[in-house]
Order: structure tokens, then sequence, then C-alpha cells
């Protein structure tokens, strides 16, 4: 019998039109032997949809005139079993079972614990990290207190609040002119370079800071890297076990990888299930391995593993690192929890296909799952049926 797939993606964020791609890309590389695949689209506007038509690129040109079409519903358990349930009509009717569900969401509201967070709720087993994993992966002020106290290298930087800006631009700014120009303005919660500005001197970091304003209220800036090469290393696994893949240079005409060179790209190879020849974070131009030397690449390796336990994450991700050509050293940038594309292209060049990938990162899922409900999460007892304290009575829980 084959295992009823729900793949979510989509979202309200900005990274929405990527998490479709990455989706519609991983569908039709899933095993149809294996799994009954059950695309689960949620829109801009936070309404979730279900349809075999859903796995099809073309319908997203559009969707506001396609999505009559397909079914609006929501997914909730019933008795021991998870169901999507039409939500149109006077009754909510099963439209299907699912069994385990695959998140491919990129950014806010989706990638950073929310999803996690209601299927946590509801008890269905996912893909992925958990809610810690996918929060402190989505917050790259917090990411970077976690490997500072790590001792895992990271560039220096200052961050701080909408308000706190607003209240103390003089003194931040300051503690900008410390680091030293250039830096790198970035919205600290949002990732696929939305937002993000690379800044020379003095006169431009007012107007970079306000661009990352206009997408996140915590703000972060980098001191940024000179003689920059820009390298990323997948990991898959969980915290029993981390395996590397391949490392990639990615290359760029800019001074940062810019939401462009990720996923507008300049080939002009057609990958199955992309739009316009875009092919997600294979779109990127890139070197693979990386030309870097083997110290460099040990330590990225090293690195990649070490952060990947350390943030509790699980299944596949994609660890991006900043190397200093001059001085030889390496610098963690951020991981990518879900990463654009789901990194498979990084893991075909060891002999890891995008159907194994995708198979072993789903077995991952099942194993922990299995191994989460072997603990006690809740008690058969109920305390409450002794306790005289409702209802204004002034009775006091004994404990």
């Amino acid at each position: 019998m084959r295992i009823k797939l729900g793949v979510i993606f989509g979202g309200e964020s900005v990274e929405h039109e990527i998490s479709v791609i990455s989706a519609v890309q991983a569908m039709e590389h899933l095993n149809q032997e294996k799994f009954d695949i059950i695309p689960i689209y949620i829109s801009k506007d936070r309404l979730w949809y279900t349809g075999k038509m859903l796995m099809d690129i073309d319908v997203y040109k559009d969707f506001n005139d396609l999505k009559r079409y397909a079914k609006e519903v929501t997914l909730t358990k019933k008795a021991d079993r998870y169901v999507l349930l039409s939500t149109s009509g006077l009754f909510r009717k099963e439209v299907t079972d699912v069994d385990v569900i695959f998140p491919i969401v990129h950014g806010n509201n989706v990638e950073d614990g929310s999803i996690q967070g209601y299927l946590d709720s509801i008890g269905i087993p996912y893909v992925g990290s958990n809610v810690l994993g996918s929060a402190l992966g989505q917050d790259k002020v917090v990411m970077k207190q976690l490997f500072n106290s790590a001792n895992l290298p990271v560039v220096d930087y200052v961050w701080f609040y909408e308000n706190e800006y607003s209240e103390n631009k003089d003194s931040i700014l300051k503690e900008v002119k410390k680091i030293g120009y250039p830096v790198v303005v970035k919205p600290a919660t949002l990732g696929s370079s939305v937002g993000i500005t690379f800044v020379k001197n003095n006169k431009e970091i007012e107007t970079a800071i306000d661009e990352a304003l206009k997408y996140d209220v915590k703000i972060i800036i980098e001191k940024a890297v000179e003689n920059l090469t820009e390298v990323n290393c997948s990991v898959v696994g969980d915290y029993r076990y981390q395996e590397a893949s391949a490392i990639e240079e990615v290359l760029s005409d800019n001074e940062l990888l810019t939401y462009a060179d990720k996923y507008i790209g300049s080939g002009n190879g057609k990958l199955k299930g992309s739009v316009k020849g875009s092919k997600g974070m294979a779109s990127a131009s890139r070197i693979i391995p990386a030309k870097i030397d083997k110290k460099l690449s040990d330590d990225v390796v090293k690195y990649s593993k070490e952060a990947f336990k350390l943030l509790n994450l699980s299944g596949v991700c994609r660890i991006d690192f900043l190397i200093d050509k001059e001085n030889k050293k390496v610098y963690i940038n951020e991981p990518n929890t879900i990463p654009g594309s789901l990194a498979f292209y990084l893991w075909t060049p060891v002999g890891k296909s995008y159907e194994k990938l995708l198979d072993e990162v789903i077995n991952i899922a099942i194993k922990n799952y299995k191994n989460k409900h072997k603990k006690t999460y809740s008690f058969n007892t109920n305390i409450l049926s002794n306790y005289n304290g409702l209802k204004g009575s002034k009775g006091k829980l004994k404990r």
C-alpha cells in the first residue's frame, strides 16, 4: 500500500513562488510507486487547497482563475486518522486521508515553525525540522548568538528592533561604524536575499535600513567579508547522524548573492517542473566542487554538521558560508532549514539521486515520529476531577 504523502507549499511569504517551484520539482521526483502524492497548496491569503491539478506548474500563472477547480480544505485529526476536509458546503466532507506531511515552504509564516507547530498540535508525522529547529534557522540574530556560544565562526554584527532604531538611530549608526564598512544590511527573519543591501559607506546605510524595515521589525547588520567566496554545503540527517553533500561555489557578478542570482539565473537549460526556465536554486551559476583547498573544505563540512546538530535540525538543509580568500577564513552565514529545490543539486554529484534524497528524508521523519511516541508527553490522570475551585469557588488546587 502506498504512503499518502501530503506536500504542503506556498503560504503568505515573500518566498511564495520559490516554494511553489521547489514543491513541484519534488513532487515530480517522488517515487509514485511508494507514495500517493497529495498536493496541499496554501494561497497568499492563507487558504488551503488540494487537487492533482496543483502538481502542474502552469496552474500558478493565474491561480485565481483556476482555483475553482481545486478543493478548499483543512487538515485535521479524526479518531486515529489524519484527513483533509472540504470547507465548502454545509457539511465538511472528507477529501482524503493523509499519512505523512512533507512541508516544502520557504520564509516567514511557514518555514519559521508556524506550519510545524500546527502539525505537532494535531500529531501528524512530518518531514524536516521541528518547531525549535525551524524557528532558530529562520532568525539570523538568534542563530548567530547560538553559533557564538558554540565557538562557531561568524562575522561581526549588530542588530536592533524597529522601535530601537527610531529612538536611538545615532547610537545604532555609531555601532555600525565601529564594525567598519562595507556591511550587509538584512531583515533578520527573511530568506532568498529579500530586502538585503550591500552598503559601502555611511551615506548609504540609512536607505538600506529603511529597505530592510519594509520586510521585518528586526534588522541585522553584518561586517561584509572582502575577498569573498560564497560556498554552500547541504546536510541530511537528524540529531543522531549528519551527512554532508558536495560543496558548491556560487557565482555572482554582485557583491552578494541576490534573489535573481539564486532563482532566475542565466542558464537556458530546461528542468522538469520549472517556470519559464527557472529551476529554483538550481538556476544559480555554480562550481561543484567548490575551488577551495582541502583545509577550507574540511572546515566547511565540519561546521555544517556542527551547526545542523546545534540547531536541532532534521531532514535536509543547506548551510551557507562566507570565505575570506585572502586570510583563508571560513564564516557560517546561515542555514536554510527547507532549502530552495531541497538542495538536490548538491547530492547528485556524490551519487545520491533526487528520488533517493526524498526517500531518505521521509524515512527519517517516520523513524523520528515512531521514536517520539515512545516518550511520555501526557498522563492518563485528570487532576481537575478533584478540583473544586471552579465557578467562583475559592478552593485551592493541591499539588
